[in-house]
């Protein structure tokens, strides 16, 4: 009986040895069968370990204070040396269109000559000098030229020497002149007599005239728009 037992115990043994051997096979066979579908993982590189930092070596706190003012000092330094450069730019006014210059108000010249004692009345001296006033130099010559009276002569002589007085002593162009007053005052009168009829006598009065002319580099009509004063 006990050669029996031992015979079944060891048979036992075998067929579970058998089994674990089976299953073991076909474990590696599964397991290679995996290792060929999938690739083969990539194994991480090993991490190296992080140097330590050494804590840096701590300097006196009045070296510290040191530094920190030298370093205010410069940082006001060069706010300063900036400081200018930025109010120079802000002081740079926009770019503004060239306004149009006004006319400059230019004072007139006035010239003028006179002829004493012309042995016209002033009646008839005034007839040809309204004619010429407020007119150019050169209007004025032509209509004295042409003029039917005889004291025009003398009125032209009169203009003539206005004209050289502004050449010579102003330095004027004569071509720009204008007259800008002409007028006649009466002067003294000569006192003759003429013999008529029957021993009577009656008085005959000569009578004379101050003419005078002022011409000037600005028209008249300027002139009484601005209201000039000719001198």
């Amino acid at each position: 009986m006990a050669e029996e037992k031992d015979k079944k115990a060891t048979e036992a043994k075998d067929s579970a040895a058998k089994d674990s051997a089976a299953k073991d096979s076909a474990a590696e066979a599964k397991a290679t069968e995996a290792k060929a579908e999938k690739p083969a993982a990539k194994k991480p590189a090993a991490k190296k370990p992080a140097a330590e930092k050494k804590p840096a070596a701590k300097k006196p706190a009045a070296k510290k204070d040191d530094a920190e003012k030298t370093e205010a000092k410069s940082d006001d330094e060069a706010a300063e040396k900036k400081a200018p450069a930025k109010k120079t730019a802000a002081k740079k006014p926009a770019a503004k269109k060239a306004a149009p210059k006004e006319p400059v108000n230019v004072e007139p010249t006035f010239v003028r000559a006179t002829a004493r004692y012309v042995r016209s009345s002033p009646r008839k001296s005034r007839l040809v000098v309204d004619h010429i006033r407020d007119s150019s130099v050169e209007d004025a010559r032509v209509f004295l030229q042409f003029t039917a009276r005889h004291v025009g002569r003398d009125v032209a002589k009169v203009l003539e020497s206005a004209v050289a007085n502004a050449e010579h002593n102003h330095e004027l162009d004569a071509d720009n002149l204008h007259i800008v007053k002409a007028f006649v005052d009466e002067g003294p009168t000569l006192k003759r007599w003429r013999p008529r009829a029957k021993g009577r006598a009656t008085q005959i009065l000569k009578r004379t005239s101050h003419i005078t002319v002022v011409v000037s580099d600005v028209p008249a009509k300027e002139l009484k728009k601005n209201r000039k004063v000719v001198a």
